[in-house]
């Protein structure tokens, strides 16, 4: 007797699109065929609707402290919205704080998420020193699973900028035991003098926010990073790219045979930095900020064309109070939006339906390639036989509106109001319970379960 099985459905995988039918068995895929005829506790007409892996957001941070405030969604809702928009595993970046080692601060995040997640969860971790004692616990990090270390160029008054030096040394030490580093990639003089400037001239508002973060911030620290990975002689991924220059400069590495990737987000691939004009500016503050019309563009072509790999949200929730903090200073209105609840309808309603990229590629870039790139693959990220049955059923007719009242993050607004997308999900399955069902979260608090990672560099894409 089958657990579940999904009838009437047109699988997508990252290579292939065919009709087809799928079993499972105690968490994982058992069966894919033209048709199962096996009896089965619950069977699902998916009505010849598309059936996808379930995506994995490798970019989010639920009830995360910084800047004297902490995000908004913590693991409870932040990983309903994310079933809610088809994805069945997050990557949550714990941030040391001051004081703190880091295997204390990886102890800390499995206490906060562990009772809490609705979904399935795995982590990166954010250095904020790279001490002795920091470097030697890299080592058995990525024996816990983490397989990834964030590192900032920028946020010094915050205290987690990293210098040079120990960028390498951090980049070296996780390359050693298999690990990656990603990099936040901005130059943090040319923001500070720039930030100085325009409060000293009176600018408070948002759009200075945008102004005072311009392109040649983030492409310089890009290049700069670049540099820094060949003299460690290590792997490395840049988070939310958000210009065309600093993913021509990434790709161009690679194509040099540097191990160097990107990621975008769903904002990118949205909004344009005229955003930030009128009374909604501050719902669009996160860093690096929006860019031209220009850039969305060649984002988009970035990504069908393989130069840009992943496609995370960055989900980083702050109510409007939280943003007014900023009311009469940009630089302290808290960085960040939502997105995990939107990654899946924005690369199929502006992707797929208007013919910029393929499903196979929209899978690649939202499941496949990030549990590869963090060592889950092909328990998540694929739709094979023993892999988890992470599912989504997605109606590609479904109009919805991304409005607040329709999404399920914890803030009280939504930078997606206005924006209605064809093309949403009709079901989530995580490891084969059904999480999300036409418009319901179904899941249950704590059901989710930590995911370690497992270095292998051979299934970086």
């Amino acid at each position: 007797m089958l657990d579940l099985v999904i009838k009437n459905g047109k699988i997508v995988t990252e290579n292939d699109v065919f009709d087809g039918e799928i079993g499972v068995s105690n968490g994982q895929i058992v069966q894919l065929a033209k048709s199962i005829s096996d009896p089965a506790n619950r069977t699902v007409d998916a009505g010849h609707k598309l059936i996808l892996p379930g995506l994995v957001d490798s970019h989010t941070h639920m009830e995360m402290p910084l800047g004297g405030t902490v995000t908004a969604d913590d693991f409870e809702s932040g990983t309903v919205a994310a079933a809610c928009g088809g994805v069945t595993t997050i990557i949550d970046f714990a941030m040391q704080a001051v004081g703190s080692t880091l295997l204390d601060t990886y102890a800390l995040w499995r206490e906060k998420a562990d009772p809490k997640v609705g979904i399935d969860y795995s982590l990166h971790l954010a250095i904020r020193d790279a001490t002795k004692e920091s470097l030697a616990q890299i080592k058995e990090l990525i024996k816990r699973g983490v397989m990834s270390f964030k590192l900032f160029t920028t946020y010094r008054k915050a205290q987690i900028m990293m210098s040079d030096i120990n960028i390498c040394r951090t980049m070296e030490e996780a390359t050693k035991w298999g690990g990656l580093v990603g990099i936040h990639c901005e130059n943090n003089d040319y923001i500070e003098c720039l930030v100085s400037e325009y409060l000293a001239q009176g600018n408070v508002e948002p759009e200075y926010h945008a102004k005072s973060r311009p392109p040649t911030s983030e492409v310089e620290a890009v290049r700069r990073v670049l540099t820094l990975a060949e003299f460690a002689k290590a792997p490395m991924y840049v988070v939310h790219t958000s210009t065309a220059e600093a993913a021509e400069s990434i790709a161009e590495a690679r194509a040099k045979g540097q191990d160097a990737h990107s990621e975008t987000c769903p904002h990118y691939l949205t909004f344009t930095d005229a955003a930030y004009k009128g009374a909604k500016g501050k719902y669009y503050v996160m860093s690096p900020p929006l860019r031209s019309a220009d850039d969305v563009r060649a984002l988009w072509y970035d990504l069908a064309n393989g130069k840009i790999n992943t496609v995370a949200s960055d989900h980083c929730c702050y109510t409007l109070e939280q943003k007014d903090r900023g009311k009469e200073d940009f630089s302290k209105i808290p960085n960040g939006v939502p997105g995990t609840e939107v990654i899946l309808a924005t690369l199929y309603s502006n992707g797929v339906a208007k013919g910029l990229i393929t499903l196979q590629r929209l899978v690649q870039v939202s499941s496949s390639n990030p549990a590869k790139q963090f060592g889950l693959y092909p328990g998540k990220g694929a739709l094979s036989i023993g892999s988890d049955a992470d599912l989504v059923i997605f109606d590609p007719k479904k109009e919805m509106r991304l409005s607040k009242d329709n999404l399920h993050s914890k803030i009280d607004y939504s930078p997606y109001e206005d924006i209605t997308v064809k093309g949403y999900p009709w079901m989530t399955i995580s490891r084969g319970r059904v999480v999300y069902e036409n418009g319901q979260f179904t899941g249950r608090r704590g059901d989710g379960k930590y995911v370690p990672g497992k270095p292998n560099a051979q299934l970086r894409v």
